[in-house]
């Protein structure tokens, strides 16, 4: 009843934007949404923790206060922000059966979530370009990943994700939207968003498409060719116990690229 209430369009006004917009968590299973719950808790529950438990580890231990661990804990933090836009909207639906968010409150947190996913691409580049660095040229990894270094990698990976993302909820705000405003997922999501205007929406579905293939998209390109570099390095090591060594600090930064990428990229161009 809720959502034919919503769905009613509004053919005497020119310009319209809903003031909340509804949320769905799994149609056809709302009664079951409590049990459904309960994985989402623990996968929330194990990535917070988790997550925490990282930066506390690399904080506390001397040992790990190296580049490659820092690049780890800003990765570490991009997650925890993650799981924190995410987590109240969607508890907040299988919990407490809660469903509309506010216009700007949803913008803002598809900002944060798309924001965030740059800057976690972005920090995968930053360890690939740190795996490169510290097999191709271990005797001056300390003195070319400095501490001032690495804060300016940072503070470019913040501003070029934080730049790159400004112009996108505005993009939003400018459309007339049909009566309809219920979105297809527990959290708010840019494609998801612009399906619901009545207006012209190419410039949101190119700017889109630019942002992935551009920042995401060159990262990923930027990553291949260091792993292409890697191994070229590492073929020319002499013993095959050096290079197995050599891959082995790889292997996990692979495993993160992949389960990040792929289904990144592929969700996003299948929304458009």
């Amino acid at each position: 009843m809720e959502q034919l209430q919503h769905t009613v369009p509004l053919v005497n006004s020119s310009f319209y934007q809903p003031s909340t917009f509804l949320l769905t968590g799994f149609p056809g299973l709302e009664a079951n949404h409590h049990w459904i719950s309960i994985p989402f808790c623990m996968f929330y529950l194990v990535g917070l923790s988790g997550n925490c438990l990282i930066l506390i580890i690399i904080k506390k231990t001397q040992s790990l206060h190296k580049p490659t661990y820092y690049f780890l804990s800003m990765l570490a933090v991009m997650d925890l922000g993650l799981a924190l836009c995410t987590l109240p909207t969607t508890l907040g639906i299988f919990w407490f059966k809660i469903r509309k968010i506010e216009f700007n409150a949803c913008l803002t947190q598809m900002y944060f979530i798309h924001i965030l996913s740059v800057m976690e691409s972005s920090v995968l580049l930053a360890m690939a370009f740190d795996r490169f660095i510290a097999i191709s040229n271990p005797l001056r990894y300390s003195s070319i990943l400095t501490k001032p270094t690495i804060i300016k990698i940072g503070l470019a990976i913040v501003s070029r994700a934080v730049i790159s993302l400004f112009p996108i909820p505005f993009l939003l705000k400018r459309l007339t939207y049909c009566g309809s405003n219920v979105l297809s997922h527990s959290f708010c999501f840019h494609p998801d968003i612009m399906k619901l205007a009545c207006a012209d929406i190419k410039v949101n579905i190119l700017y889109g498409l630019i942002v992935i293939l551009s920042p995401v998209s060159v990262d990923f390109v930027f990553i291949m060719l260091s792993y292409v570099l890697i191994i070229k390095t590492v073929v020319s090591l002499t013993t095959k116990e050096k290079c197995l060594k050599a891959l082995n600090t790889c292997v996990s930064h692979i495993c993160a690229v992949l389960i990040f990428f792929i289904p990144m990229i592929g969700l996003s161009v299948l929304h458009r």
